[in-house]
């Protein structure tokens, strides 16, 4: 899958920070990860909540079918994203990532209020899956642009001796948004709300929470310090950005969707999907279900700057390749162990054991990506094909997972998964290391 391209030998490492104290460098990259852990927790909200929500909006008396029904309204989302890709990728390579990211972050808001505001079925009959699908959508064009902008910012005001570090800091904001609309949902839970309470009006708080959220993130981000690649970059350069330029890059492309597929379809089966798969498939509780995956996410956010600083001493692709092989080998074990136990602390430790195995693609994944391509047509060269890939294997995960179930062959699901990432694994074992070829440096 290499190319010329790709594949050159390292250029001279240029730090766009130099001369900037650390504090500056700190400072951006917090600011650009906490508006990332925002604009994560509106979209996890409906992951977390759909167990309370569903019944609202699909009047089935079937929970596995109304599950279904928010599943297949939350791939929706996902459907939306590659125009998000697209639409702030380029926004980003022509007018500065900052502006992607305000205006990325704007949009979620709207579509996080929409759902707060929607009325029940009860209410408006089918208009209220309708105003849930298009909040969905404003969702996803905005994630869609959020996640390329967002990477490829990341990775270049990053120091290069330690972007592998920074970027599993990255991610840890991506699972942070899931930690925090998990704990937002376990204080419901256990201090505030009954189970029907949370059924009839509770679960809109999120969403309330996320909009006010957004707001915020945009204010911090209205300062934002530039990247310097992006400045450094000629007029010329940034004005040859848009699909012209991105198809000449068509290969770098194509292995961003290699480097993905498997990462993320088995990333949405460990966050997304986790929480109705023990619920639903292993049986435990409402409250142990929480319990088990917000302590499964506290690891799992551990793990990732811890996986991303080895991969600056060794590189990117053992990390890639150990992920491949034991996902390929493990991932039909993990999940059929956990299918069959009934306790909270054995589902713990499994679902733990396969965040090792994850954090070898989570915690890289946006540094790699971004060491793909030029500055002029970085954000875009990553979101738009990351976003295609997410939308096809990720936001589908609960959706299929759901049919297998419903179709009397759960296990088909773990088949499904496994061999998602065994053909990541082929990316794996043929690509350059990103660490040693990296594209950062060039502009066009």
């Amino acid at each position: 899958m290499s190319t010329a391209a790709i594949s050159a030998t390292h250029p001279s490492r240029v730090d766009p920070f130099d001369g900037v104290d650390t504090r500056r460098r700190v400072k951006a990259i917090l600011v650009g990860s906490m508006g990332n852990l925002i604009e994560w927790f509106d979209v996890y909200a409906y992951a977390a909540f759909a167990l309370y929500f569903a019944g609202s909006f699909f009047p089935t008396t079937d929970p596995v079918a109304q599950q279904l029904s928010a599943a297949a309204i939350f791939a929706v989302g996902f459907i939306a994203r590659p125009f998000g890709g697209l639409l702030f990728g380029h926004v980003a390579d022509r007018h500065g990532r900052r502006n992607a990211l305000m205006a990325s972050v704007l949009l979620m808001c709207f579509g996080s209020l929409l759902i707060a505001v929607t009325p029940t079925y009860a209410t408006i009959g089918v208009g209220a899956p309708i105003l849930l699908a298009v909040a969905r959508i404003l969702q996803g064009v905005s994630q869609g642009g959020e996640y390329g902008t967002s990477a490829t910012y990341l990775a270049e005001i990053s120091h290069p001796d330690r972007r592998g570090f920074y970027s599993g800091v990255w991610y840890m904001t991506l699972i942070g948004g899931q930690l925090c609309a998990i704990l937002l949902l376990l204080i419901l839970q256990k201090v505030f709300l009954t189970p029907e309470e949370l059924r009839q009006w509770g679960w809109r708080i999120p969403f309330v929470i996320g909009a006010a959220l957004a707001i915020y993130a945009m204010w911090m981000r209205k300062d934002m310090h530039e990247s310097g690649h992006f400045q450094s970059a000629s007029a010329v350069t940034k004005n040859r950005a848009g699909l012209r330029v991105v198809a000449s890059h068509w290969k770098p492309m194509l292995l961003v969707v290699g480097i993905s597929v498997g990462g993320v379809s088995a990333f949405y089966t460990y966050t997304t999907y986790m929480q109705k798969f023990l619920k639903l498939s292993v049986g435990l509780t409402d409250d142990e279900t929480t319990m088990v995956v917000f302590v499964s996410l506290l690891v799992a956010i551990a793990l990732q700057p811890l996986c991303g600083a080895l991969s600056d001493k060794i590189g990117r692709k053992p990390l890639l390749v150990t992920f491949g092989l034991l996902g390929t080998l493990l991932t039909y074990p993990l999940m059929t162990t956990l299918q069959q136990t009934r306790s909270p602390m054995v589902a713990t430790a499994l679902i733990c054991a396969a965040w090792v195995i994850v954090s070898g693609y989570t915690s890289i994944t946006a540094i790699i990506k971004a060491e793909l391509f030029p500055t002029n047509v970085r954000a875009l060269g990553v979101g738009l094909p990351y976003a295609l890939t997410a939308s096809i294997f990720g936001g589908s995960v609960d959706s299929v997972a759901l049919w297998f179930k419903n179709a009397g062959n759960e296990s088909g699901f773990f088949w499904y998964a496994t061999a998602l990432i065994f053909v990541s694994l082929l990316f794996y074992v043929f690509m350059p290391d990103m660490k040693r070829h990296s594209r950062m440096e060039q502009h066009s």
